[in-house]
């Protein structure tokens, strides 16, 4: 795809795949956020769903109305369907506050984000600690998180997924992990075997706050005729040897994967994915009792 130029952001393909697009904030498009983003707390996001479109606007207008359009580009495109915002340089104006503000305004540009069941809210943040007691492996810090999508569990629609880095303290490890579907060497053979186009049935654990299970296969296609997945390890409830075996092949194949993608994100950066043919997961931490990270997540739809 043809990069944008847009005043005060430095765009370019990642330096690991062409699939993934950098988009490093300038300093004086931070400073200016920064300002913008006080008309508005954390309290009157969460509870003024226009606010939300009213920072998200004022961030459009700064990129001369442009970044809407290639950011919906990006996710839509096949051939990427992911981004990284982050700043070029550290900046001090960067904190937990103000990444909420600008994950929610990315989002907003995007589309309408989802409840999040965990949360309570349209967005989750949580916390990698070195002692984890959760019934998830989103916590746990020192299990590798296997590739996987988001909303696999839930009713609503789950087209994009947004993740930010808010805060790192004494970590070392821990690397975001990713993986395009038409990279992965096994997409034609397991996407269209039977067992994977029927019906799985999908529960979560208490924690997500989610009381029902819902029905749906791991493969399907777009309006184009290509594959899209819905997966994630913890969460499938097989009703039969058939599916179990499927599922054990799937995750030794995403996880066996040589076109895995791995990246370490600094904090202050936001990745957005199509979650239709993007998987995600991350590396191990290593092991350090006062290891520290805190996490932003938005899921959603596409505007119509």
């Amino acid at each position: 795809m043809n990069l944008e130029k847009i005043d005060g952001f430095e765009i370019n393909y990642h330096d690991q795949s062409k699939r993934i697009i950098n988009i490093k904030l300038e300093d004086h498009i931070f400073e200016k956020l920064a300002f913008d983003f006080k008309k508005f707390d954390i309290l009157t996001l969460e509870y003024k769903p226009f606010s939300r479109f009213t920072i998200a606007n004022d961030l459009n207008i700064f990129t001369s109305n442009k970044l809407s359009d290639f950011i919906n580009q990006i996710l839509k495109d096949r051939e990427t369907g992911c981004f990284i915002v982050s700043p070029k340089n550290s900046h001090s104006l960067i904190d937990q506050k103000f990444m909420v503000k600008l994950s929610t305004a990315i989002a907003h540009l995007i589309g309408n984000p989802n409840h999040d069941s965990m949360a309570a809210k349209y967005y989750a943040r949580f916390h990698v600690k070195h002692v984890d007691n959760s019934d998830s492996y989103l916590r746990k810090a020192y299990i590798n998180m296997d590739l996987h999508t988001d909303g696999t569990y839930v009713k609503e629609k789950t087209d994009w997924l947004l993740m930010s880095k808010l805060e790192e303290e004494n970590v070392e490890g821990g690397e975001s992990v990713f993986l395009h579907l038409d990279d992965w060497e096994e997409l034609n053979n397991l996407s269209k075997d039977p067992i994977g186009r029927k019906n799985f049935s999908w529960g979560s654990p208490k924690s997500k706050n989610v009381d029902y299970k819902v029905e749906h296969p791991v493969f399907s296609e777009d309006e184009n005729g290509l594959p899209q997945i819905s997966y994630i390890d913890q969460f499938p409830e097989p009703k039969n040897m058939e599916q179990g075996l499927f599922l054990q092949k799937l995750s030794t194949s995403l996880e066996s994967s040589k076109n895995k993608i791995i990246i370490t994100l600094p904090v202050g950066s936001c990745v957005v994915a199509n979650n239709y043919f993007w998987l995600h997961g991350r590396k191990p931490f290593k092991e350090n009792p006062k290891l520290s990270r805190e996490l932003l997540r938005i899921r959603g739809t596409f505007f119509n």
